[in-house]
Parts: structure tokens; sequence; C-alpha cells
């Protein structure tokens, strides 16, 4: 068996007699105190594309700024759910380990009637200056989670750019090949050197460059502008923090939501 542990930008590898190969990949437990991690062994396909959701459990997944997986967020035959109208908690949740600068990950999503939803990347638990947790979404690029035909945010921003699979408020998918609500759509997000590209259903509809003038310009002509939201602009616009990596996460927009096949590679 081959094993790849993946902690904080080292990889160190084992070799076994087994051609089956596995990753442990270290995932932060929250980031309230002193750090604590998790180990988690998770199976890596031909391609090299680790799973990081297995279908029976939410190892190594929890809530954003949260150490617990809220409970609004349940397993529901093989797939990551969100049941907007159970009782208890909701909220943003992350696969805690954080990958980057160069990675790509793909999943399956399917949204209810009206819904609404987003995946992040490059997520980051940030505090604001009076010490009250930031939302993930000033610190992460979101692609969109829509249902298209019935969500009013689908005829918002400029373009149709928070359509699905739209860099959401800045880049519209095109084509935009999104399946109806209640059908599955699939997604790959692909960044390498700062490219970054978007994928829906075996199509690219979107590339841009991070950390770049351009990606400056973006955020200006956004609702993330300097002058309209300073701390996501200062946070996207050095997208990763110094580093360059992040979480990915998925949203809780109060609506149901289901993501499965959850796929992650790094480059």
């Amino acid at each position: 068996m081959k094993k790849v542990l993946l902690l904080i930008g080292f990889v160190v590898t084992s070799l076994c007699a087994s051609a089956q190969k596995t990753a442990l990949v270290v995932c932060s437990q929250g980031f309230q105190g002193p750090e604590l991690w998790d180990r988690h062994e998770l199976p890596i396909d031909k391609k090299g594309y680790i799973t990081i959701f297995d279908g029976q459990t939410f190892a190594g997944w929890r809530g954003y700024g949260k150490n617990y997986m809220p409970s609004k967020w349940k397993i529901q035959d093989g797939c990551i759910f969100l049941d907007s109208k159970a009782k208890g908690e909701g909220g943003d949740i992350i696969f805690a380990h954080q990958f980057g600068p160069n990675f790509e990950f793909e999943m399956e999503w399917k949204i209810s009637e009206g819904g609404n939803s987003g995946i992040f990347y490059f997520g980051r638990e940030v505090l604001s200056k009076d010490g009250n947790l930031e939302p993930i979404y000033i610190s992460a690029p979101e692609c969109q989670v829509l249902d298209n035909e019935r969500h009013p945010d689908a005829k918002l921003g400029k373009d149709n750019n928070r359509q699905s699979s739209s860099l959401y408020d800045m880049i519209p998918a095109k084509p935009q090949n999104a399946k109806p609500a209640g059908q599955w759509n699939k997604v790959r997000v692909r960044v390498l050197n700062g490219h970054v590209q978007h994928f829906q259903n075996g199509v690219e509809v979107l590339s841009y460059d991070l950390w770049t003038p351009e990606w400056t310009a973006l955020l200006q002509d956004s609702k993330f502008s300097e002058k309209s939201w300073p701390a996501a602009f200062d946070l996207l616009n050095n997208c990763g923090g110094p580093d360059r990596k992040g979480f990915i996460g998925m949203q809780d927009h109060g609506d149901n939501v289901w993501f499965r096949n959850i796929k992650v590679k790094e480059l």
C-alpha cells in the first residue's frame, strides 16, 4: 500500500506491498485556541484524486468557524445534504484541510427548485478588527450553485454572472449548460500557477488569473470592490493568504442542496 501524508505543504510517502493507494490527510479541528489536528486515511484513484467524502461519514468536515458539523447538514443516500427545513444549526461547511496553491477538485451537485448555494475555494477563517468571524465568501472565490430558471439571482449581477458555475458576481459561465433543479450537475475547478478554470458538465465555462492586475480589476467591478466592501476586497485580492492555500467549502443559503463524489488532486 502506498500512503501519502499531506501536512502543511509537506508530502511524506511510504511503500507497502499492496497496490492500493491512500492518503493521510491532516485536518484542522477548529481555528479557535491551540490548533488541533485529525488525521484521515482517504482513498486515491488512478488519476490521483483523493476522495474527501466517502458517502458515509463526515470525516475531515466541519462547520466554517466551528469544530463540529452543524446538524442541518446530513448524509443522505451517499450525499452531503443540507436539510434547510430541519430544526437545529446550519451555516457554511468546509473540508478542513487547506489546498493550494496548485490543485483541482470536482464534485456533483443538485439544487432544489428555486434554490441557491455555492462552492468555495481558498477559503480562510479570519477575524474582523472587532474580533468577529468573517463570512467565508469574503475570502474565497465562489463557484455558483443555482436554480437558473427560478431563483431571482439568475437575473441579477451583470451578463448572467450569478448563474450556476459562474465566478459569483464577476465572470459568467459560458456556455450556460446547467441541468434543471432536481438533476445532477458536475463541476470541476482547476487552479494552476494562478490560472483558474471552471468546468460545468464537461465543458470549460470560464477562466481567469488570480493575483494579477486583471484579478484586481474584476474585484473592483463587483460587489467586493475596495469602495463597497474593503475587507472583502483586501482578502480576495490576496486570495489564499501568504501561502496561497485555503479550504474548499459549501454554502448554506437556506435552500436544500446535495453534493456527492467530491474529489481533490494536488497539482
